[in-house]
């Protein structure tokens, strides 16, 4: 009788604790993951320079939650010498900026990937391109950022810095 009564108490035991884990197991979410584009929201908004050369004018636009466009300038006196259109997107998890110049790379856009994130720094790559391969966006005050790009120029390393105040 005391092992009848033992086992059917361990029996009990069982099927209330298989219970229970059934019970956890539905309970359980999925968190959505965090954007990485999160992280450059920094850069949104109007970002100038002016030196002896002329005047550099980025500005940037959040598109929606995963795409932000950039355009870029360079003006000497009334002349536009350079420009630049840049999108910012992050899909199915893997953030990259694509940037179009007119007049070179046969007018097509060229993408570079992120390598680096962090709430300061973004560093995007592509190695197959000659000039830039890299360019790192970097904040360095609330109201400023730095972008260099790297890259190689008629067989040679070379990087041009680009200091930038916030305007608006």
């Amino acid at each position: 009788m005391k092992n009848t009564i033992l086992i059917s108490a361990i029996i009990a035991l069982f099927i209330t604790s298989c219970k229970n884990d059934v019970k956890q197991e539905n309970t359980v979410v999925a968190e959505k993951p965090e954007l990485k584009i999160k992280n450059a929201e920094w850069l949104i908004g109007s970002w100038g320079n002016t030196t002896a050369e002329g005047v550099l004018t980025e500005n940037w636009k959040k598109v929606n939650d995963s795409v932000y466009h950039g355009e870029s300038y360079f003006a000497v006196g009334k002349d536009t010498v350079f420009a630049e259109s840049m999108v910012l997107d992050e899909i199915d998890g893997k953030m990259a900026c694509t940037v179009t110049v007119p007049n070179q790379n046969d007018e097509k856009p060229v993408r570079f990937d992120l390598t680096s994130i962090t709430d300061k720094e973004m560093i995007f790559e592509n190695p197959k391109h000659d000039f830039p391969n890299k360019i790192v966006y970097t904040q360095v005050r609330p109201d400023s950022l730095v972008a260099v790009i790297y890259g190689v120029k008629k067989g040679k390393e070379a990087s041009e810095t680009f200091a930038m105040k916030k305007i608006q």
